[in-house]
């Protein structure tokens, strides 16, 4: 019984929560046939008129959200047709319709009716759509009544989960999961089978629900840590933090990864990490833009398999974090130097090489930059064409003024400079997709900038770019662009953000090309 409970709980009951269908249990099949002929030929308000007919003092709360319901789907359908005419000219109409009938329906509703939680939630919709000063309040009211109803015995638990499921589609992640764990409360039992836990969690990740995935492969590691002998439990957490770490494409929740990173170090200490699951730790906190992290991972790594495959990506890794993140510059450079020593020439000391020449060149010491580049041009020869091109432009520096470009002399000097010391990238970020490029694979990089808000004015902002970009030359207009690289290596992409009234922030970035 109870593992049929689980899977039909994660079937889509989608006629439960359609405008008409919703209100089945107070009209039976007439309302539903009623629904499908009015509305396949889109006729909303002429369904409205035949709802409100049907009303009675016995299913008017039902009739209500039904309208409620109607008249929001009405207005989305008038927007993606873009009939502007009935939008504009009645628009007002059915949204103070669509208003009042869901007041009227959570007035009517007592808390053990799933009505009261459905009807919450479509006003929430509609304000969050309005973006209005009504949507907070909104919010709160529909995660108060759905723990509410999760109080109530005979709970619809569907229903706790279409609301975690609304908010969750509106990336409200911190109220979504809240009722995703209310969910899962009332779904698993003592008595639900390990092995039922791990299927659900799995059936539910592969849907790309990661948050309420994770909440039930939390009950099952549980279950696992306490039954299972050691080594049995965290091969099977290495297993889930796999399912979880980042990815270029697919379902992934980097930080819930790291969670059970921890979980695993916890019971079994740093000795139970390998090569593999070490650097894939690292990774994912890189991509989390957790670098300080990243770097604590990443020497680990080093320090335990010193001769890894990934040791030169690592190292270099290792000084931009240092550098352009942690604004160490000297500990960077002991990084790029190391690499520099190297006989082995790799994408990654040639980059090095570019670093030291770059950061001797902001230190105003250019005859030691310029050392530095010709070093780059001799090992190079004809490979690595990407980092050529920028020793290339900062010889051509050298050779005049020696000043750095505009865009690049500002984001070194934000990074360096103590007067921009408070700046420490939370207020802008840079994402890029791929993460890892394979041969003749463009990426995409967006930025993205948290701003204080400013009323009804729009600041202008510039976005000036720098670093590794590859054949993209984007403008400070720009807040992403496309691109793709000559030769195999780790590119930094460099970001400040300016506003009128000065810096915003800064954000690095790293790529890997792997086409070798």
């Amino acid at each position: 019984m109870i593992d049929r409970k689980l899977k039909n709980s994660f079937l889509v009951i989608a006629c439960l929560f359609l405008a008409a269908s919703a209100v089945c249990f107070a009209q039976g099949e007439d309302l539903a046939k009623a629904k499908e002929a009015y509305l396949q030929d889109n006729k909303y308000s002429e369904f409205v008129e035949y709802l409100k007919s049907q009303k009675t003092d016995t299913n008017a709360a039902e009739i209500a959200y039904c309208i409620a319901y109607t008249r929001y789907d009405q207005l989305k359908y008038l927007e993606s047709t873009q009939n502007w005419d009935e939008y504009f000219s009645k628009g007002n109409d059915y949204r103070d319709e669509l208003t009042s009938n869901a007041q009227e329906a959570i007035t009517l509703s007592a808390p053990q009716d799933k009505i009261g939680v459905l009807s919450r939630c479509i006003l929430w919709q509609f304000h969050k759509d309005q973006q209005d000063v009504f949507e907070a309040a909104a919010l709160e009211d529909l995660a108060g009544a759905v723990k509410a109803y999760a109080g109530v015995p005979e709970a619809d638990i569907t229903v706790i989960k279409y609301a975690a499921d609304k908010l969750a589609s509106y990336e409200e992640r911190v109220k979504s999961r809240e009722l995703y764990d209310i969910y899962v409360k009332k779904l698993i039992t003592p008595e639900t089978r390990t092995e039922t836990l791990a299927r659900v969690a799995d059936e539910i990740y592969q849907q790309g629900n990661t948050a309420l995935s994770a909440l039930v492969y939390d009950a099952y590691i549980e279950r696992v840590v306490t039954t299972e002998p050691k080594d049995k439990a965290i091969a099977t957490l290495f297993s889930i933090a796999k399912l979880f770490v980042y990815k270029d494409q697919g379902a992934c929740d980097p930080a819930y990864a790291e969670k059970i990173f921890q979980k695993i170090e916890e019971i079994g200490g740093l000795e139970v990490f390998n090569e593999e699951s070490m650097y894939l730790r690292g990774w994912n906190l890189e991509k989390s833009h957790l670098y300080p992290e990243t770097r604590a991972r990443y020497l680990a790594l080093l320090d335990k398999f010193p001769q890894t495959s990934q040791k030169d990506e690592l190292i270099y890794k290792c000084g931009i974090i240092s550098a352009y993140v942690l604004r160490d510059m000297g500990v960077g450079m002991g990084y790029f130097e190391q690499l520099a020593s190297s006989q082995n020439i790799t994408p990654q000391v040639i980059s090095a090489i570019y670093q030291l020449g770059l950061l001797s060149q902001y230190k105003n010491d250019l005859e030691k930059a310029k050392g530095y580049y010709n070093k780059l041009l001799e090992l190079a020869g004809d490979k690595f064409p990407d980092s050529v091109s920028l020793a290339g432009e900062r010889l051509k520096e050298l050779e005049g003024s020696g000043e750095i470009e505009y865009n690049l002399r500002t984001f070194l000097d934000v990074s360096f400079k103590e007067e921009y010391a408070s700046f420490d990238m939370s207020k802008v970020d840079v994402k890029a997709s791929p993460y890892k490029l394979l041969k003749d694979e463009k990426v995409n990089v967006t930025a993205a900038t948290y701003l204080p808000e400013s009323g009804c004015m729009s600041i202008e902002i510039n976005y000036l770019w720098s670093g590794n970009l590859g054949e993209a030359k984007p403008s400070s207009e720009q807040a992403g662009f496309g691109t793709s690289y000559l030769s195999p290596g780790t590119k930094e992409i460099n970001l400040v953000v300016i506003s009128p009234s000065g810096v915003v922030d800064r954000r690095v970035d790293m790529v890997d090309d792997y086409s070798q």
